[in-house]
């Protein structure tokens, strides 16, 4: 576990395994699995050894940040990452949109 780290090293590491400023955990996992599937030295004997290092090493730092994260359950925060729903809310009353006739 990495115990202190700066906002620039999260950005490298998340430039490392190539993922944008909003990833899921399962989109982390998915891109590491396949970075290791690919960079791994049994397949990969033209890669520099040093590129898989890396990538171990990015994904250990995001998980550790992922570990101690608060995650937000507040209600802004549901809508933002559930956009159809935050939809439904807002014109379900609506006569010509929503369920309401």
């Amino acid at each position: 576990m990495v115990d202190t780290m700066t906002y620039a090293e999260l950005r490298d590491a998340l430039g490392v395994l190539g993922l944008s400023d909003r990833a899921s955990l399962r989109d982390i996992k998915r891109r590491h699995r396949d970075l290791v599937k690919r960079l791994h030295p049994d397949k990969a004997t033209d890669e520099d050894p040093e590129r898989i290092r890396q990538v171990n090493a990015a994904y250990a730092l995001i998980r550790s940040y992922l570990d101690t994260y608060t995650y937000s359950f507040n209600e802004d925060e549901f809508y933002l990452q559930n956009p159809e729903e935050r939809l439904r809310r807002q014109f379900w009353e609506d006569p010509l949109w929503g369920g309401i006739r």
